[in-house]
Formats: C-alpha cells, structure tokens, sequence
C-alpha cells in the first residue's frame, strides 16, 4: 500500500472523534463507516498530502483516488472528492468510463454520490459537453447511485446556465421514480436551473405537478418565488414517498 494512504489514514484516525461519527449517522438511511472527523479537518488533511502527491501522473492520482474510494470509509471518499477537480484541466474523454465504474462499484450513500459527481463528474461535463448524454443511460440504471448522479453532476452547470434541455429530460426520465433519494436529486438539479432558467422550469413542474413526487416537487421550486410556489403547488396531488 502507497506511504501515502497509510499517512491519511492515521491521520483521519488521530483526528477521529466519535460524537462527530454519531451525529453524521442520523443523515443516512444506510448504514456507514466512518472515523468521525469533522469536515474542517478533513479538508485540511486532505490539502497537506495534495500537495505531496500533485506532482504525480494523473494515472497514479486516480490509483490512489480508487484505493481511498475502494475502503467504503466516507472520509476516504470525500478526500478523493477535493483532489480530482485539481486536475480537471488533465481529464480526458475516457476517464468517463472509470468514473462510471467508480460510482456503480464504491458510492453507496447520497453524500459520496453528490460529493463526487458535483465537480468531478461536473467538470468533465463541462470540458466534454458532448458527452452529456451518457447521464440519460445513467437515468436509466437500476443504480439508485447512478440515477442519483444523473442528475447532481449538473448542479454546478446548472448554476451558470447549461445544459437546460439535458436537465429537463433527465427530470422526465426520472419524473416517477419511487426512490426519495433519487427524487431529491433530480429536484435539486431543478432548482438548480431556477437560478437561470426560472420561467422553463416553472412550466415544466406546473406540466407535470399532477405527477411530480412531492419530494421533488418541493426541492424544485424553492428557490422560485413565493407566487409561483403556490402556484405550482396548488392541486398538486402527490405525496411524499
């Protein structure tokens, strides 16, 4: 195992604090493992061995993110998610196929999901638009994580106002879906694009708001204003699952 993996890891577990792990429990349905380190000292763990390995090829880079990745531990992971968008600039088009693997193999709750694809998976969309539609495939999946990653990997785009249409259909695809994380997400995404896009994205909830989860209903519209909230929700007959 690469010094530097063993370095991170004694370093999460020296700065483990069990009240910290007992509270970040009560966010998951699933179960999780983790040290228990608090956000702030991860982070700053994560930055001092950055700078030891990012000199490194990016083949070796993504070695390592796969080996943090592969312990299931949630502190691992999110360390993989504060390194790669550093080299986002070196992505290429088939590092799509790795990520992919990575999210089917390793992601298994919500916050790896959104804390990877939000910029890794994000940044690539937006350095490779073209490769966009593979999220309608992961739409598709039978992955709640893939599904889930269909739609927060176009948070950030969504925010400076792309991919509109690809939000939409994504939405569509997912529109029925009975699982609440996945509804979550493809509401997020919505709201997401209000920021640039309100008017598009109010006529497709009130399109479909006889259908639409309440879950994702409420995520979409938040940000809209309160008018078109209530408007939006009024004979609304769904429920949340």
């Amino acid at each position: 195992m690469s010094q530097i993996i063993v370095q991170i890891r004694e370093e999460l577990k020296a700065n483990a604090d069990p009240q910290t792990m007992k509270s970040a429990k009560r966010y998951f349905k699933e179960a999780i493992t983790s040290y228990g380190v608090k956000n702030s000292l991860m982070k700053k763990i994560s930055h001092k061995n950055w700078c030891q390995i990012k000199n490194l090829s990016k083949k070796d880079i993504f070695s390592l993110c796969e080996t943090l990745l592969s312990s299931g531990v949630m502190e691992e992971a999110f360390i993989v998610a504060e390194w790669l968008p550093k080299i986002a600039d070196q992505f290429q088009q088939e590092d799509l196929v790795i990520f992919e693997r990575w999210i089917d193999c390793y992601i298994d709750n919500w916050a790896k999901c959104d804390s990877f694809c939000n910029h890794t998976v994000g940044d690539f969309m937006m350095k490779f638009p073209e490769q966009v539609g593979i999220l309608m495939v992961w739409a598709k999946s039978n992955n709640r994580w893939l599904k889930r990653a269909a739609s927060v990997t176009l948070i950030v785009p969504a925010k400076k106002g792309l991919f509109l249409q690809e939000a939409l259909k994504i939405s569509e695809l997912l529109l029925t879906d009975p699982d609440d994380l996945v509804q979550k997400g493809h509401g997020w995404l919505l709201k997401a694009e209000t920021e640039k896009h309100p008017d598009e994205v109010l006529s497709y909830v009130m399109k479909n708001k006889l259908v639409m989860p309440r879950t994702a209903l409420r995520y979409a519209i938040e940000k809209l204003p309160k008018e078109q909230k209530i408007l939006a929700m009024k004979n609304s007959t769904t429920k949340s699952t």
